[in-house]
């Protein structure tokens, strides 16, 4: 599928700019396996780089200005690469523009370029096409003006772009679209940026993502308020016990122990966070084991503790879930993202996926009347040049 991608890109690049393009780079979208709601409670998160992909082509064109072709979108923009980036309406253009700013701050001088790219990542499914955008933008863009920037700053500053823009994301998307390895995980502590590579192997299992492709309004301000409540937590646990700085120096005894000093929300939302960071390591020693089935145990704990605790799922991911622990070739299943909507990620055997397929895509549009989409994805390769 990308090989057709690349072509699709690099064609448009020769028909538009009448030139071959002199590099072409291959961005992923990412999945989490588990540790949801962690990045922002310095914990640890366990994504993956994926097969879904923003190809890019670029050359540089002795210009001040950078040419730019969303193929998808049939949409394209000229940006003067000496001045200082604004803000426009013309939303994909500002991750772009955020990532020329980002470079201006840092002091790199860059010349005009022509770029087209495209896509085969689901838009809207929660897959990190944005984080995707920026880290392969920048990565052409490093390596057509030989910058020397290293991986961890491509993604620090994509990030950086994306906060200009306007999303107050963690560092996961776009570590994990940069850094990411074929058949491995990456442990990613959000506290330090220590990261450890871990096996990807699911042997007898596929990993799918089954997309509720519904997404509630209560998202952003949901949002904002579990991060009041866990700092919240934080507060009243460093109170009674001043040698903790974290939720993942905290355990469930200790928690307890301070229940009657929470209010019943706040506790619910500081158990959630003490049992995810517990079960990120738990996951990771699962993976280097081959231990699957343990794996799919905990994804199920944690919708359990994200629907119930955290109370970020809806009651189309919940039937999703439902659906899956309801079958003998399923092991293991949660929403993934932020919740209100979005995917569930799921581990399916092999050999039943078709069958399963059809099974969950009947049964929620006999529950909801809606369509579900769904999505293979293989753990694949961070941000690189693509050599044919």
């Amino acid at each position: 599928m990308n090989e057709i991608l690349v072509k699709k890109t690099t064609d448009f690049f020769q028909q538009k700019f009448n030139s071959v393009a002199d590099k072409v780079v291959l961005s992923p979208g990412r999945i989490n396996i588990i540790g949801e709601h962690i990045d922002y409670n310095d914990g640890y998160v366990l994504p993956a780089a994926i097969d879904k992909i923003i190809c890019f082509a670029f050359e540089k064109n002795n210009t001040n200005t950078a040419n730019i072709y969303a193929i998808d979108l049939d949409e394209s923009v000229g940006i003067d690469v000496t001045q200082e980036p604004q803000l426009t309406d013309v939303v994909w253009t500002n991750y772009l523009r955020g990532v020329l700013l980002q470079l201006k701050l840092k002091g790199f001088k860059v010349g005009g370029f022509n770029c087209s790219f495209s896509s085969n990542i689901p838009t809207g499914s929660g897959l990190s096409s944005s984080a995707a955008l920026e880290c392969g933008f920048l990565y052409g863009i490093n390596e057509m003006f030989n910058l020397g920037i290293k991986s961890i700053d491509i993604a620090l500053m994509g990030q950086s772009a994306e906060h200009w823009v306007g999303i107050n994301c963690g560092i996961m998307d776009q570590f994990s679209s940069v850094v990411g390895l074929e058949n491995k995980v990456i442990k990613i502590d959000c506290r330090t940026l220590d990261y450890t590579y871990h096996e990807a192997n699911f042997v007898d299992y596929s990993l799918i993502l089954f997309d509720s492709n519904v997404k509630h309004s209560l998202f952003t301000s949901e949002y904002n308020n579990r991060r009041l409540e866990c700092n919240e937590g934080l507060r009243i646990i460093h109170e009674n016990f001043p040698q903790i700085e974290s939720f993942r120096d905290c355990d469930v005894d200790q928690l307890i122990s301070l229940k009657s000093k929470m209010s019943d929300t706040v506790f619910k939302r500081s158990l959630y966070a003490v049992k995810e960071i517990k079960r990120v390591i738990q996951a990771c020693e699962a993976l280097d084991k081959g231990d699957i089935a343990t794996l799919g145990k905990l994804m199920f704990e944690t919708h359990d503790g994200l629907s119930n605790d955290y109370e970020v799922s809806c009651v189309e991911l919940d039937y999703l879930v439902d659906l899956a622990k309801a079958e003998e070739d399923v092991i293991g299943s949660r929403l993934m993202g932020g919740g209100f909507g979005g995917c569930t990620i799921t581990l399916v055997k092999k050999g039943s996926e078709a069958v399963i397929k059809e099974k969950f895509t009947k049964l929620y549009f006999e529950k909801f009347n809606i369509d579900l989409k769904i999505y293979d994805v293989k753990v694949s390769n961070g941000t690189s040049l693509y050599n044919n």
